[in-house]
């Protein structure tokens, strides 16, 4: 009876490397696949980053232009952040009109001006829990600060009104 040996035909199996079996190369990973030379930087322990140093550079500068936003909305009173959020909700309305009417603007506008509009609330409710309002009680009262909004202009129409 002749019995095969799976031991000799498998890839999977472990070979003193001194006994007939070829040494690894540096790029072949798991299960025999080869990975490129980012890949294989990666997994051999060195802390090697895909990014270029441009954009790591890139994303640190806008991370200290929105810290310094976020300080400049803190200095802000309450009120003037209400109103500053009546003027960018408008400005934002624009926005969709200009986009609907098919005119020029330009499409990063819509997400910095909710990121900037949601910055703010979120200042307002760190203010109110602050105080010691809880959540429904806030709701009430931003629904009152809603209703009584003033409907006017938002500041690029006021200015063009000027001209």
């Amino acid at each position: 009876m002749a019995t095969m040996s799976l031991a000799a035909a498998s890839p999977l199996t472990s070979t003193p490397r001194g006994v007939g079996a070829p040494a690894p190369s540096p790029r072949t990973a798991l299960l025999g696949l080869r990975l490129g030379a980012a890949q294989a930087t990666r997994f051999s322990g060195l802390a090697v980053s895909s990014q270029p140093v441009e954009r790591r550079a890139a994303a640190l500068v806008a991370m200290a232009k929105r810290e310094q936003e976020l300080e400049e909305i803190r200095g802000m009173t309450t009120e003037q952040l209400e109103e500053e959020v009546v003027d960018l909700k408008g400005e934002l309305f624009l926005l969709r009109l200009k986009r609907s009417a098919r005119q020029e603007f330009k499409n990063s506008e819509f997400g910095r001006m909710r990121k900037r509009i949601a910055r703010m609330l979120t200042v307002k409710r760190e203010r109110e829990i602050e105080q010691g309002i809880n959540k429904r009680l806030s709701r009430k009262l931003d629904r009152k600060w809603k209703q009584s909004i003033v409907v006017r202009p938002p500041p690029s129409l006021r200015e063009n009104k000027e001209e």
